[in-house]
């Protein structure tokens, strides 16, 4: 089994969503012998905003890096992805990075039916951190475009992702500690799935 590692947050040893992918890659990985893992810090080596002369095929040296980085999310079986909420939204390094893995005709296609996702093999969890708590009908709720542009945009791949939460962490010490305890427990019981 290949995993392949994302982290987006720019908290560094604060981050929450930090910790929890740490946590599910240890999960998935000791459920799995002989599993390797790639890790990629989106914040220690950022990506530059994607071009359209970086699309993968064409003759320059950001299509020849784009195309590295999806090929690396193709290969891997399971992906896992720290994304802390900013803003109201995915950080703009994770952005880029999801940038490369939409390719027509790669992973997805059009019909006239609408869009086909391609990448419906791959199992793809995400650690969700927020300062506040976005659940439906909360006052927040309006505000969130990381869980649901995640939801979506992997939905348009193929793809279903698990979703793991962490919200409240910055309404003081407990709702911290307690969404910090939620997330670990939902990723202690995270089923192992053979490649």
């Amino acid at each position: 089994m290949k995993i392949l590692h994302i982290d987006s947050s720019i908290s560094g040893e604060a981050s929450v969503s930090r910790r929890l992918s740490a946590a599910a890659v240890t999960e998935i990985a000791g459920a799995q012998p002989g599993a390797t893992v790639i890790y990629r810090d989106l914040v220690a080596m950022p990506l530059d905003h994607y071009l359209m002369t970086d699309k993968p095929g064409n003759d320059t040296q950001g299509s020849a890096f784009s195309a590295a980085i999806l090929e690396e999310f193709l290969a891997a079986d399971t992906i896992v992805i720290g994304a802390p909420l900013y803003n109201f939204t995915v950080s703009s390094q994770l952005k880029a990075w999801i940038d490369r893995l939409v390719i027509s005709g790669v992973t997805f296609k059009l019909s006239e039916q609408g869009s086909i996702g391609l990448v419906g093999d791959k199992r793809v969890i995400v650690l969700v951190s927020r300062g506040a708590v976005y659940q439906p009908g909360t006052p927040w709720s309006p505000f969130e475009h990381a869980e649901t542009f995640l939801k979506a945009i992997f939905g348009f791949i193929g793809i279903e992702p698990e979703v793991i939460v962490a919200e409240g962490t910055a309404f003081g010490s407990d709702s911290r500690a307690c969404a910090i305890a939620g997330a670990e427990a939902a990723i202690a019981k995270i089923p192992a799935r053979v490649a």
